[in-house]
């Protein structure tokens, strides 16, 4: 590590030198390591960018979804050369990936499966360190047309409000709806209150026309589909 007090940049490997690697061999090139040391710009006096990010990632045991659920705070308290400007640009830059992943795409999904459903929304919810409820709106060939986030909650739960999600409905102009929520414990198993709600959703759905088709629950990289048992 001494050695990084003695040479200029222009001197290091092209391995700890990231930003002239990914001009030279393209950014596929670079692993995550890498990468997150672009975002850092800079290490300490005792070790570079790229070491840095390597520990980093070491203690989120090379998970990105893992690096995702760190605070600004949490980064700056632990990570000496990690000051709140850097933690920040790691939060934003994450942040950013996960509303990439439900960007309107062009041709809208159709929904067939339940893990049709679950993969609409999955990699944007799987790692939250929260609760998050959304709603996803379909037409009547079952294509998504709209998707809206309802309510967030803390780690053991949400608020759903029923008036809400049939509002959201109606303006959209939706032909059915799938509700979408995430159990960040871990456990996809649904709970007495996301069965009484899934049940008040479903009634409301018949009277208004609007059926609910499913209650897609996420948890880690599994989930549970309410269709899919029956229950609905």
């Amino acid at each position: 590590m001494e050695a990084y007090q003695h040479l200029s940049i222009k001197e290091w490997a092209l391995e700890d030198r990231p930003r002239e690697k990914l001009i030279a061999k393209g950014i596929s090139s670079l692993s995550d390591a890498e990468l997150l040391a672009i975002l850092l710009g800079s290490g300490s006096a005792k070790e570079s960018a790229v070491e840095l990010a390597r520990k980093i990632l070491r203690d989120c045991n090379n998970n990105l979804s893992e690096l995702g659920k760190k605070s600004v705070s949490e980064l700056k308290s632990r990570y000496h050369g990690v000051g709140e400007a850097k933690a920040i640009g790691i939060v934003a830059t994450l942040e950013l990936g996960r509303r990439r992943k439900i960007e309107e795409p062009e041709q809208r999904p159709k929904i067939i499966t339940s893990r049709d459903a679950y993969l609409v929304l999955s990699h944007l919810m799987s790692d939250l360190p929260h609760e998050e409820f959304w709603v996803l709106l379909l037409n009547r060939a079952n294509n998504v047309i709209h998707r809206q986030k309802i309510s967030q909650g803390g780690i053991s739960g949400t608020v759903m409000d029923i008036r809400l999600i049939m509002k959201v409905a109606l303006e959209n102009l939706s032909s059915s709806i799938i509700l979408y929520h995430n159990h960040p414990s871990g456990n996809c198993k649904p709970s007495d209150a996301d069965r009484e709600i899934t049940k008040r959703m479903r009634e409301v759905g018949k009277i208004m026309d609007i059926p609910v088709l499913d209650h897609i629950i996420v948890a880690n990289n599994t989930y549970y589909s309410f269709s899919d048992e029956g229950l609905i």
